[in-house]
């Protein structure tokens, strides 16, 4: 008996909050973990924003940062000597390795890029793309960018 009260009450819940147009935060998308940050234009096409999270390479060997991309926004061509991992977190995604198909991602998704693989990643064309990445082995080296990936690269599924 007393379950079926509550079904009745949180059913009158859910109907009041459609009702007032959902605006409590209990109906409200989730917000993004990090800031945007800055945008940045060089290296990437479209509208794209970095916040950086951590930057203590000298004493970490590697650095995070949060990339949050416009739908159909990527970056260039480009390779780490000492690898690349991204951690999906939301939207729909793009990445691809030179010479492979492009691969599809989905939030939850993990890419280890190994050290020297030339790739790009980016949104998917109709939806935003956030992913944490870590650049590994600082010590390695800096990113090499090698140009612009094409329309036809990034529509070529």
């Amino acid at each position: 008996m007393k379950y079926y009260r509550l079904s009745i009450l949180l059913g009158l819940f859910i109907v009041m909050m459609i009702a007032k147009g959902c605006d409590n935060s209990i109906c409200r998308q989730p917000e993004q973990i990090f800031e945007r940050g800055q945008k940045v234009t060089e290296h990437f096409t479209g509208d794209t924003w970095v916040q950086m999270l951590t930057t203590d390479g000298a004493n970490f060997d590697a650095m995070s940062y949060n990339v949050t991309f416009a739908a159909g926004s990527r970056t260039d061509w480009h390779s780490h000597p000492g690898g690349q991992i991204l951690y999906c977190i939301s939207g729909e995604g793009r990445c691809q390795e030179k010479g492979k198909a492009v691969q599809h991602l989905n939030v939850g998704d993990v890419v280890e890029i190994k050290p020297d693989v030339v790739h790009w990643h980016g949104a998917a064309p109709g939806s935003d793309f956030v992913h944490l990445g870590i650049s590994t082995q600082l010590s390695k080296g800096p990113v090499s960018w090698l140009g612009a990936v094409t329309d036809k690269e990034y529509n070529n599924q």
